[in-house]
């Protein structure tokens, strides 16, 4: 959540490792590290390309090391034709047996003689054969997103052709974000992240090449002969690889214990990633163990800006700074705390949602005030007490942000909820559907005076009953037609947002607790030549 300036913070406190070093696999080198001083020795089989260097670079995956490191020696490596390790020669192809010594090799050299494995992804498989062919010297067996088939579960032969074909000719761009994680896909940083990943994990050839070897794996065969306590996590909706994939292997490896979680992004240091660590460390420790970091209760608030009528670089770039320093201003004086910017996504931590809330308001007038459009979004969640927010929290209040129209304040329903008595007024905004929690979201609009647009704010309430605004009215009696938004911004040619705004403004002004009501106030109150 935080820019490239910032990235130290991301990294601060991480346990990096000393060094990298390379086992001998046969003629070929593998690049292995050490990281962690835990009571056994966790080995991690990663999937389809990985790089050792670069992993350290993103938030989501130091998150994983560092909480996997904290309970055990883990042991990371880049499987042969990735990363660090030596390329593969793209028209002989290794069989999954040598990759699967390969893990033998770096066991050697890292000095491991039995040891818990974690396979991710396409890692899994090398995993499972390790096991079945190694039991002396597997402790245990942990599988993420895993499958025993590739092209029963992961592509059929005509999707992996269309992948290639996009590994071959756009390779290096990001351009298989969306294969993996289609949710981080409007995450600029994290965009700009896969691609460097691609490029330094592994060349188009190289991709190309892995992912035909890896459309060769079927160790359906040895699934019966794996003895080793095995633990299989899935995300629910994976959009790689699917579910029904690691439900097969509950049903084939004995006493395997399948445990389902949330989420479509298909990487296991996306997402949740505490939630995946815990899982995995209490199956392998028997308990949780509570982390040396805090986490409490807050409400984070998102604001983007947008340039609206189309300024000159010069000038949009000299009001952004200045909605910054506003922004800067604002957060402190509602007594909330920066938690850091990404591009023009501000995030902002606070004690409570009122004054999260209030503060939106007051960014949403500077906004107007110097010409720039804003678009926030609130949410109340557990983050971490030190460093910048990550984890589920953060993501859905940037997408909810990322959904918010011109001028809005979108909110979790949890907000309205804990913000009951505070003389704050919210609208309901309907549900969205995310790609990591299990139920659809629902949201609410913060509908303050300050909030709502100049022409439509209530006026000083007199013994007169409030009158609402030509087009305020038109919307009413669409509304008692029986007509969704969405055939009212249809008819009046208006965005489903701003007819969202006119309902929430009538109900306010009204003092109505429904659109129905409302329907029954213009019969009422339209007679036969009209209202």
């Amino acid at each position: 959540m935080v820019d490239d300036q910032k990235s130290s913070g991301r990294a601060e406190n991480l346990v990096r490792p000393i060094e990298t070093r390379y086992a001998h696999s046969g003629d070929v080198r593998i690049a292995y590290q050490v990281v962690g001083q835990g009571s056994f020795d966790l080995v991690f089989v990663p999937g389809f390309i990985s790089n050792l260097d670069l992993h350290w670079e993103d938030e989501g995956y130091t998150r994983l090391l560092k909480r996997l490191s904290a309970f055990s020696r883990l042991i990371l490596f880049d499987k042969r034709g990735t990363g660090l390790s030596d390329r593969v020669d793209a028209h002989h192809l290794p069989s999954l047996e040598t990759r699967m010594d390969d893990v033998r090799a770096v066991m050697d050299a890292a000095g491991s003689g039995r040891a818990a494995l974690l396979g991710a992804s396409e890692g899994a498989p090398m995993a499972m054969l390790f096991a079945a062919t190694y039991p002396e010297r597997t402790r245990a067996l942990a599988l993420y997103g895993g499958y025993a088939h590739f092209h029963k579960w992961v592509m059929s032969p005509e999707r992996l052709d269309a992948f290639i074909e996009t590994a071959e000719t756009s390779w290096g761009t990001g351009a298989t974000l969306p294969n993996f994680a289609p949710g981080r896909v409007d995450d600029a940083h994290f965009t700009q992240w896969w691609a460097r990943f691609e490029r330094l994990s592994a060349s188009p050839t190289a991709a190309a090449a892995l992912a035909r070897m890896n459309a060769e794996i079927d160790v359906r065969g040895v699934l019966a002969a794996i003895s080793a306590p095995t633990l299989l996590i899935h995300r629910r909706n994976d959009v790689r690889v699917d579910p029904d994939a690691s439900r097969y292997l509950a049903k084939k490896i004995p006493n395997a214990k399948l445990v389902e979680v949330p989420g479509r992004d298909h990487p296991i240091w996306t997402g949740d990633v505490d939630r995946v660590v815990d899982i995995i460390e209490e199956f392998l420790t028997g308990e949780r163990a509570v982390t040396e970091v805090d986490r409490v209760l807050a409400a984070l608030l998102v604001t983007r800006i947008y340039d609206t009528a189309r300024m000159g670089d010069r000038m949009w770039s000299e009001r952004s700074q200045r909605f910054q320093e506003i922004w800067r201003q604002q957060v402190g004086r509602h007594g909330g705390r920066l938690a850091g910017t990404q591009g023009e996504m501000m995030m902002s931590r606070f004690d409570g949602p009122a004054r999260a809330i209030r503060c939106a308001v007051a960014l949403r007038e500077a906004a107007q005030g110097i010409g720039v459009a804003s678009a926030q979004g609130a949410h109340v969640g557990e983050i971490e007490l030190r460093g910048p927010p990550v984890g589920l929290t953060a993501r859905v209040t940037m997408q909810l942000a990322s959904h918010a129209g011109r001028g809005d304040i979108l909110a979790s329903r949890l907000i309205a909820d804990l913000a009951t008595g505070s003389g704050l007024h919210f609208a309901d905004a309907g549900r969205i559907t995310l790609d990591d929690l299990d139920e659809p979201l629902a949201l609410v609009q913060a509908m303050t005076e300050q909030h709502l647009e100049p022409d439509c704010r209530a006026r000083t309430r007199t013994t007169e009953p409030a009158v609402l605004t030509a087009r305020e009215s038109e919307v009413v009696s669409l509304i008692a037609d029986g007509k969704s938004n969405a055939a009212i911004a249809a008819e009046l040619r208006l965005s489903e947002h701003t007819v969202k705004r006119h309902v929430a403004n009538i109900l306010l002004k009204l003092d109505l607790p429904s659109r129905a009501a409302a329907a029954a106030f213009s019969v009422r109150h339209t007679g036969p030549d009209g209202p």
